[in-house]
């Protein structure tokens, strides 16, 4: 496994928000986190990112204790945080000139523009660009990371439905070219079923896994999503704790 958590715990003043959680990613695996609003999902990733210390459990890497901030991960919250003013070209550059690589953040950058549908706008800041638009910067600023696993919390909650649907398509297509393990954080049972190989789903406060499911197939489109009839029933009555009949 490249990311393996276990028996992990967390609290906040004397409230239990994680308690025993167990999941594993593997190698270029794409694995989503489904769970009620609150349930501690985002923190969960800051422990697997080391930006927050568990109470009890670890998290391994590649079979190694991760225990403190890790440059194996790399994270893309739900707001772009693009700086307004920088052009599009600098904000993606960010980790380069942080660790100063610049130069060669700047000829990754270069080359992957087209790919994520930003050719031409390298130029461009922020406010000239549509909420989509913004979205894939921030994911090729995130994806120019030199990290092996991607973290991505609810990347595409803030867009229109639309804009969602044709996000979640690009992501799906980009995938195989990034080549990393990714964990998404999603309230969305759609984008779960659609983009991932495996879908984690959580119970309440305090949180942990109530099932995992294979998502099996050879070719997904949206014709496939709409036929998930069972899936996204069984996702949905385990999310609100319905008894199977």
């Amino acid at each position: 496994m490249k990311l393996k958590v276990t028996d992990v715990s967390c609290s906040f003043k004397g409230e239990t928000i994680l308690e025993k959680m167990n999941m594993e990613a593997a190698e270029g695996e794409f694995v989503s986190i489904l769970g009620p609003s609150g349930c501690g999902k985002s923190t969960l990733l800051n422990i697997m990112a080391g930006l927050i210390k568990a109470d009890t459990g670890c998290v391994l890497i590649d079979g190694v204790l991760n225990d403190r901030i890790s440059g194996h991960f790399a994270y893309m919250p739900q707001q772009d945080l693009l700086f307004p003013w920088k052009n599009i070209m600098d904000n993606v550059c960010l980790y380069g000139r942080i660790h100063g690589d610049l130069r060669n953040a700047r000829e990754q950058a270069l080359k992957n523009f087209d790919k994520f549908g930003l050719a031409g706008y390298e130029n461009k800041y922020p406010d000239e660009l549509s909420g989509g638009m913004r979205q894939r910067a921030a994911f090729l600023r995130t994806a120019l990371c030199k990290a092996d696993i991607l973290l991505l919390d609810e990347p595409f909650g803030a867009l229109d439905v639309i804009t969602r649907g044709d996000m979640q398509d690009w992501l799906l297509d980009i995938r195989k070219e990034l080549g990393r393990t990714i964990v998404l954080v999603t309230h969305d049972i759609d984008e779960a079923i659609y983009l991932s190989d495996r879908v984690i789903v959580l119970s309440g406060k305090p949180a942990s896994v109530k099932k995992e499911i294979v998502i099996k197939t050879n070719e997904r489109n949206k014709e496939w999503l709409f036929e998930q009839h069972e899936v996204r029933k069984e996702i949905y009555r385990i999310l609100k704790g319905i008894e199977p009949k």
